[in-house]
């Protein structure tokens, strides 16, 4: 079961919004609803699940509706018609009393403009969402100490929130949502007020700390850059309605409208690519196999090199066609002769950190995993070819 679930939910504002929720389930578009009835449509009947440790991005241009819909998740806005389901249980139905509770101890949230008591030290502001639960001193001292390092800010707990950056501020704000341990972490713009080598930072961070600590996180950003950076899915979000939900590769190479073609045009793509969108499947040989035989592999596949691994798939190294000949002329084994020294990569490499080792090397990048099992090659008309827009090669291609 996903952790949370939203249904056809929905927010109108204005004197009748019933009304016009009605008149949105009829296909009214949110133009003719504020032209025929004087009413604004925040949310326009979105529809999602988010799984428990996923990022989940929901991004849009300003006015697109990303704001209202995270602040209905936590009914601080409450909604016009819809369901919010968290582990089953309908939010919408929740009485005050359960609403804080939900609020409390499931959900949090995390500010664009860090929210912090100037008052405070960095300790006490992080403390505040567990001393409001009435937590003990003590207990809720040592919970926040914690928070605060691991968002980085150890030594600085007796400090004053005007001493520190911005980032360092942000990242009180990002430590106080932490410590009261919700099962979905709410951040609105959360990096927004930031310098953009700061926000950089933070969303490295970010990525860090959530290798660590594995929170639902509902991201909202204006930054399509940023959404793809960070987010495990993006929904997409225009005049009030999701107009897209996928991973950010989906949204890149696979656009659900014109719109969406539009938003993602000037992105680039080798920032966002990685070696496993683009490997082919390599043409290898066991090192036992003699150069006679690697030159018959090469001429039968039209190809000018070929990769040696064992019985477990492992990556050994490279021999070209030269390399080959030369072998055979000499009477000499395959390792003689083979490369050992060859680009590799891991299939989560972006293709620009690829640039570098293809120009070092006439030989493709090999891509292997952890264990160094060889998963596939790059070769320079695979990235050329996805960088220029054009279909990618299947996942299993590369075997």
């Amino acid at each position: 079961m996903p952790i949370l679930e939203v249904k056809g939910l929905t927010k109108v504002f204005g004197h009748d919004p019933d009304k016009a929720a009605a008149l949105l389930a009829q296909k009214w578009s949110k133009e003719k609803i504020l032209k025929e009835t004087k009413m604004t449509v925040g949310v326009n009947q979105a529809e999602f699940s988010i799984e428990e440790g996923e990022i989940f991005v929901i991004m849009g241009l300003s006015g697109s509706g990303k704001s209202t819909l995270v602040r209905l998740l936590n009914r601080l806005i409450e909604p016009t018609a819809g369901r919010i389901l968290f582990k089953g249980t309908d939010v919408t139905r929740m009485n005050a009393e359960e609403l804080r509770r939900f609020r409390r101890q499931n959900i949090g949230m995390v500010f664009q403009k860090f929210a912090l008591f100037p008052h405070k030290t960095v300790l006490e502001n992080a403390e505040f969402g567990l001393e409001i639960q009435g937590v003990g001193k003590r207990e809720r001292q040592e919970t926040a100490r914690a928070a605060l390092a691991l968002v980085g800010l150890n030594g600085w707990e007796n400090s004053r929130p005007d001493q520190l950056s911005g980032g360092m501020q942000q990242r009180v704000g990002l430590a106080r949502g932490l410590a009261n341990d919700p099962d979905i972490l709410l951040m609105d713009e959360a990096f927004s007020a930031l310098d953009p080598l700061i926000r950089k930072d933070m969303q490295h961070e970010l990525l860090e700390l959530q290798t660590r600590v594995k929170k639902t996180i509902v991201f909202i950003t204006h930054d399509l850059d940023e959404a793809l950076r960070i987010g495990d899915r993006i929904a997409l979000m225009r005049d009030g309605a999701i107009v897209q939900i996928g991973t950010p590769e989906d949204i890149l190479t696979q656009p659900a409208n014109k719109y969406v073609e539009r938003f993602v045009e000037d992105v680039d793509l080798s920032k966002v690519l990685t070696a496993s969108h683009v490997m082919r499947k390599p043409e290898t040989i066991k090192l036992e196999r003699g150069p006679r035989v690697a030159l018959q592999f090469m001429r039968d596949s039209g190809v000018s090199s070929l990769y040696i691994t064992n019985q477990e798939k492992k990556l050994l190294g490279a021999v070209t066609a030269e390399d080959a000949s030369r072998a055979l002329r000499d009477g000499l084994p395959l390792e003689a002769v083979m490369q050992r020294d060859i680009p590799w990569a891991g299939p989560d490499t972006l293709l620009n950190e690829l640039f570098e080792k293809m120009a070092e090397s006439k030989l493709p990048v090999a891509v292997v995993d952890a264990d160094n099992r060889l998963l596939g090659i790059v070769i320079k008309g695979a990235i050329l070819s996805a960088l220029a827009g054009n279909a990618l090669p299947e996942a299993g291609a590369a075997g």
